[in-house]
């Protein structure tokens, strides 16, 4: 009864269950003016803020606290994972409220002190956080004009606020401060009108650049990572792991095991583990238990994946569906049938999947390392059979994510064992487990039936994409007959793939770009236009052909065919909202294959970006990650069996061959944020690509592009 009492619990609607007890929360909190906010949608979709007493039924997004000492504390269920939300977030709060930037604090990832979020994914924080707790602070901003009013009997809209201190511009002896204002007192109001939020033009903080404000802490050491994390008494576990994703566990024999001084051995079910205060002794334990598996694998491995995944019965799904396909192809001078093969890939982050738990006085408390501490709240709640008040996630530092973790199967698995044990535990993944327990970007296979008429207008586009996902299939172009179809798991079927896949930032957009801008340069170089000139005369988005005579003018862009084994390549996408055109010029060597990419330069707009600095920084990252998995990187497997599993046979981008990237972001300070932390990397793949073709007229059709495919494609020229 108590296990199903917890999963109808964590199945329950967020609303019924995420309401602190304002007791509790002024307990933890303590003094100080405290504005609560929900989010509501206005008929477009965008956030707009709620107060608390105003619809208990609803979810509050961001609650903030102005402390004693002036201090300006946001609490928020997003996590820092390196894309550098700990500094972009403390600048809106500053010109919100207008306060310096270092009286602001954020506490990020605490599901005991911060409101409910589904995770940190998909560049949302800026673009979707980021104007509802604009909101919020406009209204703290409101409560404390009007506290101010009351107490220097002066109308609120005749008063000024300059770095927390409220004055009345007409007698400078009428001020006070925040921290005056709030000093010992438990105050919660909200205003029944909504001030708007700060005019960009009279922001101090947004749009500027500022390093990165966590930047000493990562270089010197003192951040804190999951693994980083000590309790008194604690262990570390070592876990039983199956060969292979097909295996499941039928016998095991701990009896040698056991006799590893000090060890303890626990099972549940099919976890077995080895905990030990010294994790080499762990270590030893686990290698001396005998287990045994039976098997039921897939018949599949990276050779046969693609052609598997064509023979699979899967469904069909019309996502878009424009003009008439068929009245189409009877308008087009040239047709072109083009298949896409695209890998698994490993996240590969540099901290590997790590948590801490401990059971205390009833309540679990997981120190790990997530993106998504609530939906890991619900888990730990659901598999212990515990009140979700009963279960705490904290998030520290994360050391790299980029939409792998997202799944918390380490977490999971210290909560079991410290409750079964009753030890704080400590689950640290070592580098071949983090490989073998990857949520993969999905291997896939794109169709495309394209074609244009005599003045190299396209006419025609009939868009297949086979298990991959169908974010950035936009065609973006002026096309009157287009169709694109989704093929994927049937409901209630065995899923093509032989292991968990998720999200891989810009989860196979990825895929798409490379699919769609190969197939845009095809028909460029088959109408004998130049490829920029072909997507200006295919283009109709304004904003979208600026960004693409930007980069073509950042880059110096003259057309012609490569020389030497030289060649440049261009495309352009569009994700969470951006618009990216990017150049690449690579050299490659037609003896050995090899492929280097000499130069990129990238153009992006994001709407208002709150920190030019770290956004460049994104961008960079999105570059450097992106040729990686252009070049490099594929995942090699035998059904269940993950082969790569490791740095050693998984080459990741290495400072030795990257290029010489540029960077420009447009400045639109008068428009909503984008995202920016995955825009960039989404055309790395097409544009290296078509560099390479334009080198060497060698089409590169599979992922990635490695030496001995290069060689093969010159070969077919």
């Amino acid at each position: 009864m108590k296990n199903e009492k917890a999963l109808d619990q964590a199945s329950m609607p967020r609303s019924s269950r995420r309401r602190m007890p304002r007791r509790d929360f002024f307990k933890i909190l303590g003094s100080g003016v405290i504005v609560f906010f929900l989010p509501r949608c206005t008929g477009d979709g965008s956030p707009v803020a709620v107060p608390l007493e105003r619809d208990l039924t609803k979810d509050y997004n961001a609650f903030l606290l102005v402390g004693e000492d002036g201090t300006v504390s946001c609490y928020s269920g997003k996590i820092e994972m390196g894309q550098g939300i700990i500094t972009s977030l403390v600048q809106m709060m500053a010109d919100e409220l207008n306060v310096p930037m270092e009286k602001i604090k954020l506490v990020l990832g605490d599901t005991d002190l911060c409101p409910w979020d589904g995770g940190t994914w998909g560049s949302m924080t800026t673009r979707h956080f980021g104007p509802s707790m604009r909101a919020a602070l406009a209204e703290a901003r409101g409560v404390l004009l009007q506290l101010a009013s009351e107490k220097l009997k002066v109308p609120a809209n005749q008063l000024t606020v300059t770095d927390g201190v409220i004055s009345d511009p007409a007698n400078p002896d009428k001020s006070v401060t925040y921290a005056e204002l709030t000093k010992g007192k438990k105050i919660e109001r909200y205003l029944d009108t909504k001030p708007s939020v700060e005019d960009y033009t009279k922001f101090s903080f947004v749009g500027k650049s500022y390093h990165r404000l966590d930047a000493k802490q990562k270089v010197t050491g003192e951040a804190k990572y999951s693994g980083d994390m000590k309790l008194p008494g604690m262990v570390f576990a070592r876990i039983v792991r199956p060969p292979s994703h097909g295996a499941k566990l039928t016998t095991v024999d701990i009896s040698d095991a056991e006799k590893v001084a000090g060890v303890q051995i626990v099972r549940d079910g099919d976890l077995v583990a080895a905990l030990h205060e010294n994790r080499d002794r762990a270590e030893e334990a686990v290698s001396r238990i005998k287990a045994e598996y039976s098997y039921n694998e897939l018949p599949v491995n990276d050779k046969t994946v693609f052609e598997y995944m064509l023979k699979a019965d899967s469904y069909e799904n019309v996502e878009t569906s424009t003009g008439d396909i068929e009245a189409g192809k009877q308008l087009c001078d040239k047709t072109f049938d083009t298949e896409i093969h695209d890998p698994y890939l490993a996240h590969a982050p540099i901290e590997p999947h790590t948590a801490l738990a401990q059971f205390e006085g009833g309540k679990m408390t997981v120190w790990a390392s997530t993106q998504t501490p609530y939906p890991l709240q619900d888990e730990i709640a659901a598999v212990l059979a515990l009140p979700l008040e009963k279960v705490r996630v904290i998030v520290p530092f994360v050391g790299g994510g980029f939409g792998g973790k997202s799944a918390n199967n380490q977490a999971v698995e210290a909560a079991r064992l410290a409750k079964l044990s009753g030890k704080p535990v400590m689950v640290a993944f070592t580098r071949d487990e983090e490989f073998f327990y990857d949520n993969f970007h999905p291997a896939g296979v794109i169709r495309i039936k394209s074609g244009i008429d005599k003045s190299g207008l396209i006419k025609l586009w009939d868009y297949h994409a086979y298990y991959c996902g169908t974010r950035g299939t936009e065609i973006l172009y002026d096309v009157p007959n287009l169709k694109l179809t989704d093929h994927g798991d049937k409901e209630n079927s065995p899923s093509v793939h032989p292991f968990a896949t998720g999200p891989w930032r810009a989860p196979n957009n990825n895929t798409n770009t490379f699919a769609r801008e190969t197939q845009i340069d095809i028909m460029a170089a088959a109408a004998g236009i130049d490829p920029l000139e072909f997507r200006l005369k295919n283009l109709k988005d304004e904003k979208m052909i600026e960004v693409l005579k930007k980069v073509a003018d950042m880059f110096g862009y003259k057309p012609g065919k490569g020389k030497g084994g030289r060649g440049v390549g261009l495309a352009i996408g569009t994700d969470v909202g951006a618009l990216v055109a990017q150049m690449a010029e690579v050299e490659v060597d037609r003896k050995t294959g090899k492929v280097k990419v000499l130069r990129i330069v990238c153009a992006q707009d994001m709407g208002l970006c709150v920190n030019p600095l770290g956004a460049t920084m994104q961008m960079e990252g999105c570059m450097t990650m992106g040729l990686g998995y252009t070049l490099t990187e594929e995942l090699a497997y035998e059904g269940g069996n993950i082969i790569t599993r490791g740095y050693d046979s998984y080459e990741i981008p290495r400072f030795s061959w990257l290029p010489k990237i540029e960077t420009f972001i447009f400045e639109r300070m008068n428009e909503p944020p984008q995202g920016g932390g995955e825009p960039a990397i989404i055309t790395v793949g097409a544009v290296v690509g078509n560099a390479i073709f334009n080198a060497t007229g060698a089409r590169m059709y599979r992922m990635p592009f490695t030496p001995a495919r290069v060689l093969d494609a010159i070969k077919k020229v």
